[in-house]
């Protein structure tokens, strides 16, 4: 009987899906891009950002200030660094190895075979609920408001292959359950990706194009795009911690907060 119980917990413990994609040195960025970073608005980070082959003009809306070695800046808007091609020595080498491990890391992704799923659910992942697996579509995927959940352990690897564009729509989240970790969800998107204004995002999304982060929309988990990004007001984290998923209640119950003490204040000047 004990011996029985040991070998259930054994299996039990193992991974699910796919082997996880390697991410190299890009995986110490939580934004890293070919052409540019830019950003609108009150945008806070949390992990490195970094351009390559572009250099340090393609990095805006951050007020950058330069590090007294050159070799990194850094901005009230990012706890970490930034780090850019045209930094003193080590930065280029050191860029250029995280932008070829992205590269690598999006070929690996894109070039796995045997997919546990092809065309599941013609693309609308809206309402649904995902285990862990490969998942091919070739066409756009999209995630409307009602959301899309992910469900598995810890160690369980799931990678989303997208041969078009993906779209999380306004205000949709991406729900992690089981104990899912957003770095163990790998999204490889051929075309663009756009997140809505106040979507929620979970997972390593790693882009040929674009990845477009609009109004207030929150990223747990990195990009890695190879050519653009684009954030407005948005919070991003590597890790989850500073990203509650009662994040999109708290943004909204805290403006509403503002507004009333406002009210009260003007009221209590008029007496």
């Amino acid at each position: 009987m004990i011996v029985a119980v040991g070998f259930i917990a054994m299996v039990s413990s193992e991974a699910a899906g796919p082997s996880p994609v390697n991410l190299g040195t890009s995986g110490n960025f939580v934004l890293l891009a070919k052409t540019g970073i830019s950003n609108t608005g009150s945008t806070l980070i949390w992990g490195d950002i970094g351009v390559s082959p572009i250099d340090s003009t393609a990095i805006t809306g951050f007020a950058l200030v330069m590090d007294a070695s050159g070799q990194f800046s850094t901005s009230s808007l990012i706890t970490g660094s930034v780090y850019a091609s045209d930094y003193s020595v080590p930065t280029p080498t050191m860029m250029t190895t995280a932008v070829n491990d992205m590269q690598t890391a999006y070929t690996d992704a894109a070039g796995r075979t045997s997919p546990d799923w092809t065309e599941r659910w013609a693309g609308d992942l809206t309402g649904q609920t995902a285990t862990p697996g490969l998942y091919k579509w070739g066409t756009d995927v999209l995630i409307s408001a009602a959301g899309f959940t992910i469900s598995g352990s810890s160690s369980d690897v799931w990678i989303f292959q997208i041969a078009q564009n993906f779209n999380l729509a306004d205000g949709a989240n991406v729900y992690l359950t089981g104990g899912a970790l957003a770095s163990n969800i790998f999204w490889q998107v051929a075309g663009q990706t756009t997140i809505g204004t106040t979507a929620a995002m979970k997972g390593v999304i790693l882009c040929q194009t674009a990845i477009v982060i609009n109004t207030g929309a929150t990223l747990v988990g990195r990009a890695l795009a190879q050519s653009a990004i684009t954030l407005d007001s948005n919070m991003v984290d590597e890790s989850g911690t500073m990203i509650p998923e009662f994040s999109q209640v708290l943004v909204p119950l805290a403006g509403l907060l503002f507004v009333v003490a406002i009210a009260g204040r003007v009221r209590n000047q008029k007496k």
